[in-house]
C-alpha cells in the first residue's frame, strides 16, 4: 500500500543529508509500513523509481545506460529487491557514478543477505528508520503521547481513525509471505506466527525459549532460529544483560522487545490503556527512541543481579563507563534500590532517569549516586554526549 499522507519528517530528512555528504548511497532499513517510501517522497527535487513495476524494471536491466539518464539526479530506487540483481546496479552506481545520489529501499531481508553486505561493504551508509519518534510525534501534528503508545510507530496505523484490527492482521500475513518466506524458508507458518504473537504479548520480559518452544510446538532450536528472523528483519530487539560475570548477576538471559508498542497493545487485547499500561510501553519507546539516534541495538543492555533488582537499560559506549537508563512514566515512581545495587558494583557513569512527565532537567543525590532526571529530548543529549 502506498502513503496517503504528506508530512515532512524533519529528523530522517536531516540523517539522509549528513549521510549522502558521506557516500552517495543510501539503504533506507526498517519494517514494512514504517514509511520509507513516503520518507523518499518528502525529499525536494528526488525522483522516484517504483521497482515493482515491470516498466521501471525493463529501463534498468542495462545498469550504464540507466545510471547515465540520471546523472547529477537524486533518486529512490523504491522496492528495489525486487530487480533480478539489486547488489549489482548499486556497485555500479557507488563505483563509477558518484554524482548520482541513491536512496534505496527495499524488503528488510534484502538487506540481511550476505551477499547484499558483502557486495556494498564499504560503498554505501544505512539508515535504519524506525518507529515514529518524538521528533516525528510532532511533525505529524504534536498528537497525544497515549494515542502513539496503543496505536503504534507505523504511520498509517497511527493515521488510522478507526481501530486497524484488520490492518494488523494484514501486516502480519504480508511479513510472512514478503519477508520471512523470501529469506528463510521457514516451513511452519502457524508455529513462527504463534511465537511472534507470543513474544509480542509478552515483550519486555525475560526470553526463555524452553517455555516458547513447549507452547509452539516446536524444538528449543527452532525458537532460536524464528528469534534470529525477527531480529534480522527488526521486528524484535534483544536486550544482552550488562555483566562482568560476577556471581551475584544474571549474565546470559535476553530481554526481547516487539518492534513497535501498537502491535504490543493489539497482541495483548488492549483497546485503551490505564495508568500502569503506560510505564511498560514508556520503556518500549524509550528503547525505539534510542534505536532511531543511535541507529544500533549492540550497545544497549540491562541489568539484573539474582535477586530480581533489575536495570532497565544500560548503554555501554565504547570506552567509557556504563550510563544506566530507568524509564517511569512518572518521575516520582522511580524507587533508586535497583540503581544502586548496580552502582555497588559500577559506581562510574551517568545515571538517567527517563520519564514522561519532565519538562526541565533536574538532579538528586541518592546516597552516593547522582541521579538526572529528564525527558526524551535529555536522555538524548545524554546517551549522545
Amino acid at each position: 500500500m502506498k502513503p496517503e499522507y504528506h508530512v515532512a519528517r524533519t529528523q530522517w530528512l536531516q540523517a539522509i543529508e549528513g549521510a549522502w555528504s558521506r557516500k552517495p548511497l543510501l539503504w533506507i532499513a526498517g519494517v514494512r509500513r514504517v514509511g520509507k517510501t513516503s520518507l523518499c517522497l518528502s525529499i525536494p527535487g528526488i525522483e522516484l523509481f517504483d521497482c515493482e513495476l515491470p516498466r521501471v524494471r525493463r529501463s534498468m536491466e542495462d545498469p550504464e545506460a540507466f545510471l547515465d539518464g540520471v546523472r547529477g539526479k537524486r533518486i529512490a530506487l523504491d522496492e528495489i529487491h525486487r530487480l533480478p540483481n539489486p547488489s549489482e546496479l548499486l556497485k555500479i552506481a557507488a563505483d563509477h557514478y558518484p554524482d548520482v545520489r541513491i536512496l534505496a529501499t527495499g524488503s528488510s531481508t534484502l538487506g540481511a543477505t550476505a551477499k547484499f553486505r558483502d557486495t556494498l561493504a564499504g560503498r554505501k551508509e544505512t539508515l535504519w528508520l524506525t518507529p515514529m519518534t518524538s521528533a516525528d510525534l510532532r511533525d505529524f501534528g504534536g498528537g497525544n503521547l497515549p494515542h502513539r503508545l496503543l496505536r503504534g510507530g507505523l504511520p498509517p496505523f497511527f493515521l488510522a481513525g478507526d481501530d486497524p484490527e484488520r490492518d494488523f492482521q494484514e501486516w502480519m500475513d504480508a511479513y510472512w509471505a514478503k519477508d520471512i518466506q523470501e529469506m528463510f524458508r521457514l516451513e511452519r507458518r502457524t508455529a513462527f506466527l504463534a511465537f511472534v504473537e507470543m513474544l509480542l504479548a509478552q515483550s519486555g520480559g525475560i526470553f526463555e525459549a524452553t517455555r516458547f518452544a513447549s507452547a509452539c510446538g516446536v524444538s528449543h532450536t527452532t525458537i532460536r532460529n524464528y528469534l534470529g528472523a525477527l531480529e534480522a528483519t527488526f521486528v524484535a530487539h534483544v536486550v544482552r544483560p550488562y555483566s562482568t560475570r560476577r556471581s551475584v548477576e544474571i549474565v546470559a538471559a535476553p530481554k526481547v522487545y516487539g518492534f513497535d508498542t501498537g502491535f504490543v497493545c493489539h497482541e495483548r487485547g488492549w483497546t485503551s490503556l490505564r495508568g500502569e499500561d503506560l510505564g511498560a510501553l514508556w520503556e518500549h519507546y524509550v528503547l525505539n527512541e534510542m534505536h532511531g539516534r543511535l541507529q544500533q541495538r549492540r550497545p544497549i543492555r540491562y541489568w539484573r543481579d539474582k535477586q530480581g533488582r533489575e536495570v532497565d537499560f544500560i548503554l555501554v559506549p565504547r570506552g567509557k563507563p556504563p550510563v544506566a537508563i530507568e524509564c517511569k512514566w512518572s518521575a516520582a515512581a522511580f524507587d533508586p534500590a535497583s540503581l544502586l545495587a548496580f552502582r555497588r558494583l559500577y559506581p562510574s557513569g551517568r545515571n538517567l532517569v527517563v520519564a514522561h512527565d519532565v519538562d526541565r532537567p533536574f538532579e538528586r543525590t541518592v546516597g552516593p549516586v547522582r541521579v538526572r532526571y529528564v525527558g526524551l529530548e535529555g536522555m538524548l543529549d545524554g546517551i549522545s554526549g
